[in-house]
């Protein structure tokens, strides 16, 4: 379970989303998340899984690979639709018990905001998949760029979350092993409810706490060994520069957004 957690990590391959400029995949990343909860008819939800799966089609990465991150969030979905589905009140009603019930409108809600989580994880693990912690670094810091005139610290916001990044799988990778030690030691993870799993992971949060803030303290001794500071004006090693393929990128995600919200005014969910 802990190696299924693919946010953070990156899939180097020879695509053409792998080539796209960072800010080109960060914006996209928005659009896709904005298009995706505004989205209000099944027609818009057809375009975005086609949208979708064109992204994971150019991209060359195994799909099973992209959706080993659902695994983590499989409690999740489970809670977000018995919810929706037994606590949403409709106009029609299949089955009532108590406070319990099971309408037209919690049936579809409770498909709706799966498959929307199911997408949300997909489409956010392509996008950090397919860049590298500095491209994504870059491309933040040059995203925000316009907030440094009101004295916003952009290169420390965006150094702060490239490091966050990194540190996932660093992080994932000590638990894997504190795992592995602890089981071996006679510690059991496997058996037992929900709850007492929950329970036997208590044990994990120290020594996993401990490495981190040792991690956290030698990456700022190294930080301040090199004399880095985030000083305005800093030279870059590959500056961005929009290409073509960029603009074109640009003009498609955008167009995206368009049909999507115009498909849900025109053919909404059933209410």
């Amino acid at each position: 379970m802990i190696r299924d957690i693919t946010i953070g990590q990156y899939y180097p391959m020879d695509s053409i989303i792998h080539k796209l400029d960072p800010r080109v995949k960060l914006f996209a990343t928005l659009i896709y998340i904005i298009a995706l909860f505004s989205c209000k008819g099944i027609v818009g939800l057809i375009v975005i899984t086609f949208f979708l799966a064109t992204a994971v089609k150019l991209s060359k990465i195994p799909f099973l690979y992209i959706t080993k991150g659902l695994k983590t969030i499989v409690m999740l979905l489970l809670v977000t639709t018995i919810f929706n589905l037994f606590l949403t009140p409709g106009k029609v009603t299949f089955w009532h018990y108590g406070i319990l019930k099971i309408t037209d409108v919690g049936i579809t809600n409770a498909v709706v905001m799966t498959v929307r989580l199911i997408y949300l994880i997909i489409g956010t693990s392509l996008m950090s998949l397919t860049t590298t912690p500095n491209q994504l670094t870059d491309g933040l810091e040059k995203s925000l760029s316009p907030l440094s005139k009101i004295h916003v610290p952009v290169h420390a916001i965006a150094m702060m979350m490239s490091i966050a990044l990194r540190f996932i799988p660093i992080l994932v990778e000590e638990t894997d092993k504190i795992m592995k030690a602890q089981m071996a030691r006679g510690a059991d993870f496997e058996s037992g409810n929900i709850i007492k799993r929950a329970k036997n992971m208590i044990p994990l949060l120290v020594p996993l706490m401990v490495s981190a803030f040792r991690r956290a303290d030698e990456l700022a001794m190294a930080m301040e060994a090199r004399c880095y500071t985030a000083t305005e004006g800093r030279s870059k090693m590959k500056p961005l520069h929009y290409e073509k393929r960029d603009k074109i990128a640009y003009v498609i995600i955008i167009s995206f957004l368009v049909i999507v919200v115009a498909a849900g005014i025109v053919i909404p969910y059933p209410q």
